[in-house]
C-alpha cells in the first residue's frame, strides 16, 4: 500500500518539528512512540491535537512527527504549528479557523543570547557605590 502525505516543518523557539499528515485513520507517532507515551503531560497533549479537534478532522487523519532539540512545551507547539499549516494548506474553511485562534501565525521569541561582561544576557554584576 503506498503512503500518500503532506510533509512540512516546522519551528518553535529552537525546537524542529518535522511533520508527516496521513489521510485515514491509524496511530499517531512522535519520534517513533505514540503520542501518549512521548507526551505524558496532559496540556501539552491537547497543544498537539488542538488543530484536528478545532477543524473536527482528529478520527480522519493521523500524523508522524520527527522533533529534534529544546524541551517539551516547545516541542509540542512546533507540532502544533505544522499540523495547522498542513490542514490550513488542505481547505480554505480550516485556514479560516485556525487562523482565527492565531495557530498558523509563528512565534518568533528566542533565548536572548548571553552578552560578554554579564553573568547571563542582561543581569550585570551588583554596582557598589564605595
Amino acid at each position: 500500500m503506498d503512503k500518500k502525505y503532506i510533509f512540512s516543518v516546522w519551528k518553535r523557539k529552537t525546537a524542529t518539528a518535522k511533520v508527516k499528515l496521513f489521510e485515514w485513520n491509524n496511530e499517531s507517532t512522535i519520534n517513533w512512540k505514540k503520542v501518549s507515551e512521548y507526551i505524558s503531560r496532559k496540556d501539552l497533549f491537547d497543544v498537539v491535537f488542538s488543530p484536528l479537534k478545532l477543524c473536527k478532522v482528529k478520527d480522519s487523519f493521523f500524523f508522524e512527527v520527527e522533533v529534534d532539540w529544546s524541551w517539551i512545551s516547545a516541542q509540542s507547539q512546533a507540532i502544533r504549528h505544522g499540523l495547522s499549516k498542513i490542514l490550513a494548506w488542505k481547505q480554505e474553511t480550516f485556514k479560516k479557523i485556525l487562523k482565527s485562534v492565531w495557530f498558523l501565525t509563528r512565534d518568533a521569541r528566542i533565548v536572548e543570547r548571553k552578552k560578554p561582561g554579564k553573568h547571563k544576557a542582561r543581569k550585570s554584576i551588583q554596582w557598589s557605590k564605595r
